[in-house]
C-alpha cells in the first residue's frame, strides 16, 4: 500500500512544491466545500454526506487521471522542462501510465453516475475536452495563449460539479426546474446559479494566475513544441503582468461571493490577508529580470496555487463553524 501511495503522489517530484500531504488534504476540502456552499446552512443527513463523499471520490480520481493524461501528452516538453518526472526519467513507460489513467477514468464515471446522470454528463464533457486539449488542440490551435486560456477547465469543473450534484441529487425548492430526456431533473434558483458563476470565475482566474509563472518557466519547451502560452505568445513580462491582474480579479470575485452567499467574516478577514500576501509576491515577481523569472517561475506558481487552495480551505472552515454554531450553540 505504501508503494502505491508513493507511486500516485510522487510521479512529479517537484522539489519546489510544499508538502504533498497538505495539497491532498486541501483537494479533499475543496471537493467538499462546493456542495456544502451550494447546500447552505441546513441540517445534514446521510444523503448530503453521501453526495459529498461521492464528489470527493469522483473529483480526486479525475485529478489523478488528468495529471496522468497531461504527463503522457506532454512527455516531449517534459524531457526539456521537467526531466525528473516519472516518464522522462524512464521510471515508467507511457503504456503503463496509460493503463493507470484508464483505471482512474473508470472511477470518475462510476462515482459520478451514483450521484446523478447530470454529474456523469459534466465529467464526461470535461474528460473529452481535456483529452483533446492535451493531445491535439494546445499544439495545433493558433489562438495566442490558447493552452493557458483553457487549462483551468479541470478546476472549473469542480465548481460546476458541486453545485449540480446538489441541484440534481437533493430535492430543491426553487424557481427554475427542468426535466430533460436522459439527463433527468435539475432544479435551482437564480441566486444559486449566479453564485455558481461567481465561483466558476474565481476558480478560473485564481488557477490561471498561478499557471502563468509556471508557463514562464516552461517557455523554451513550449516554444519548441508550438504550445501557445501567455509567455510564448506575448513575452515573459506581459505574462507576469497578466498573472497579477488575474490574482487581483480573483480577489474581487471572492469578496463579491462573500456578500452573496452564506460565507461570514470568518472567511473574509483571513482571505483578504492571504490575497494581499499573494498580490505582493506577484508584484515583486514582475520586477525581476527575465532570466530570474524563468528560474523562479515554479516557486511563484506554487505560491499562487497555495493561495487558490487556501481560499477553499477558508470557505470550508467558515461553513463548518457556522454549522457547529447552528447545530449546538444556537439550538
Amino acid at each position: 500500500m505504501n508503494k502505491l501511495f508513493y507511486f500516485l503522489f510522487k510521479w512529479r517530484p517537484f522539489q519546489w512544491r510544499t508538502i504533498m500531504v497538505y495539497e491532498l488534504i486541501s483537494f479533499a476540502i475543496m471537493y467538499t466545500t462546493v456542495p456544502m456552499l451550494a447546500y447552505g446552512i441546513k441540517p445534514y443527513n446521510w444523503e448530503i454526506l453521501r453526495i459529498i463523499l461521492l464528489s470527493i471520490l469522483t473529483l480526486f480520481s479525475g485529478y489523478f487521471a488528468t495529471l496522468i493524461w497531461n504527463d503522457i501528452s506532454d512527455i516531449e516538453i517534459d524531457r526539456i522542462a521537467h526531466p525528473d518526472r516519472i516518464m522522462p526519467s524512464g521510471r515508467i513507460t507511457p503504456k503503463q501510465f496509460f493503463i493507470v489513467a484508464l483505471v482512474f477514468s473508470a472511477l470518475v464515471f462510476s462515482c459520478a453516475i451514483l450521484i446523478s446522470v447530470w454529474c456523469l454528463f459534466i465529467v464526461g464533457m470535461a474528460a473529452l475536452f481535456v483529452t483533446f486539449h492535451n493531445k491535439f488542440l494546445k499544439k495545433i490551435v493558433k489562438i495566442p495563449a490558447y493552452s493557458e486560456i483553457f487549462t483551468p477547465i479541470q478546476w472549473v469543473t469542480v465548481a460546476v460539479f458541486g453545485y449540480v450534484a446538489i441541484w440534481t441529487a437533493l430535492p430543491q425548492s426553487s424557481a427554475l426546474s427542468y426535466n430533460l430526456p436522459v439527463l433527468g431533473a435539475i432544479a435551482f434558483d437564480a441566486d444559486s446559479f449566479v453564485n455558481m458563476i461567481l465561483l466558476v470565475l474565481f476558480t478560473y482566474f485564481a488557477d490561471d494566475a498561478h499557471d502563468l509563472p509556471e508557463g514562464i518557466h516552461d517557455i523554451e519547451g513550449d516554444r519548441k513544441h508550438g504550445v501557445r502560452t501567455y509567455a510564448s505568445s506575448f513575452g515573459i513580462k506581459t505574462s507576469a503582468k497578466i498573472s497579477f491582474a488575474m490574482y487581483f480579479i480573483s480577489g474581487i470575485l471572492a469578496v463579491i461571493l462573500f456578500f452573496r452567499t452564506i460565507l461570514s467574516p470568518i472567511f473574509l478577514v483571513p482571505f483578504i490577508i492571504v490575497w494581499l500576501y499573494t498580490l505582493s509576491w506577484s508584484y515583486r515577481y514582475i520586477k525581476k529580470d527575465e532570466q530570474e523569472m524563468k528560474e523562479t517561475g515554479l516557486l511563484i506558481g506554487q505560491k499562487g496555487f497555495n493561495y487558490f487552495l487556501t481560499v477553499f480551505v477558508l470557505m470550508f472552515l467558515d461553513i463548518l463553524l457556522q454549522l457547529f454554531y447552528h447545530s449546538f450553540l444556537a439550538a
